[in-house]
């Protein structure tokens, strides 16, 4: 891999591995979905703003719905469910159930999209889930309910992820293609459209519940949304079209150890041999559903 590669590899890590950390600081502030939707908007006036700098036209070719509605399943839906978890869940935590995306992907592309389940897909994809089963079960957080609804919620937004990806192959790719940079604003845009109504249904309800003056809180949501979201899609698609689509996907195995590096440094995260064996069953499992030649 080349160097400046090697480095938006690990810049585009460190920021989702980032993105993990501010949630856990907004979301007691403002609530699960307003941080999901402030994300989002954020997300998407940043990558607004940056396509102008660039000069980037907006020629959708009638693909600006089709953007929308992958944004809602592949941002809206998964940062709503990141942002629940984050009420139950250290960052760490997180961060390790979002590497079983690509799990999420074999079982979907196998189910309902045709693709071919190999030994080593079937193997890695029981790793993974031995290694979720370690992390959730033996963990430092007592097992619980709160527990189980922050793990499932990751699990739901790492199968959005997974499903995704057959979306944009089939709308987009398959019927001739679009500028990877709009389909990254197009569906930020998609997603604060699906997480407005959320948003306003909370504040109509519960307007003293959300904390508008911590400015820690939005200094954290310009983070998110800004770096996290709007630069992070930029390296991400940089990745994509410098080294194709396979090879970028390594970021799955480097986001949990910069998600638990960040929240053991920032927020005091307790870090026990769960995730190490966790971790280590995972980072198999993706070994063979991504880079091992399939038999």
């Amino acid at each position: 891999m080349p160097l400046p590669s090697l480095l938006r590899l690990l810049l585009l890590s460190a920021l989702w591995g980032a993105s993990f950390l501010f949630m856990r600081i907004a979301t007691p502030a403002l609530g699960a979905l307003p941080t999901a939707f402030f994300r989002v908007m954020f997300g998407a006036l940043g990558l607004v703003a940056i396509l102008a700098v660039l000069g980037v036209r907006w020629q959708f070719d009638g693909k600006f719905k089709t953007s929308l509605a992958i944004g809602m399943v592949n941002s809206g839906i998964p940062f709503a469910m990141f942002c629940i978890a984050a009420q139950y869940l250290p960052a760490g935590y997180s961060a390790m159930l979002n590497a079983s995306t690509p799990l999420m992907g074999v079982v979907i592309g196998a189910t309902f999209f045709q693709e071919r389940l190999t030994r080593d897909r079937l193997i890695g994809v029981a790793l993974g889930v031995l290694g979720v089963s370690v992390l959730v079960g033996t963990g430092p957080v007592a097992l619980s309910r709160g527990l189980l609804i922050g793990a499932g919620a990751c699990l739901i937004a790492a199968g959005c992820y997974g499903l995704s990806g057959f979306a944009v192959r089939r709308w987009i790719a398959e019927s001739g293609g679009l500028d990877s940079r709009l389909i990254a604003m197009g569906s930020q845009v998609g997603a604060t459209l699906l997480l407005a109504p959320f948003m306003l249904g909370q504040v109509a309800l519960a307007p003293n519940a959300l904390v508008w003056n911590d400015l820690g809180v939005w200094w954290a949501m310009l983070a998110l949304g800004l770096a996290c979201t709007s630069v992070a899609y930029l390296f991400y698609f940089r990745l994509v079209e410098d080294l194709g689509p396979i090879k970028p996907l390594t970021v799955t195995m480097l986001v949990p150890l910069f998600g638990v590096l960040w929240g053991a440094l920032f927020l005091g995260e307790r870090v026990t041999w769960a995730h190490a064996v966790g971790g280590l069953l995972i980072a198999g499992a993706l070994w063979l559903i991504l880079f091992r030649r399939q038999r």
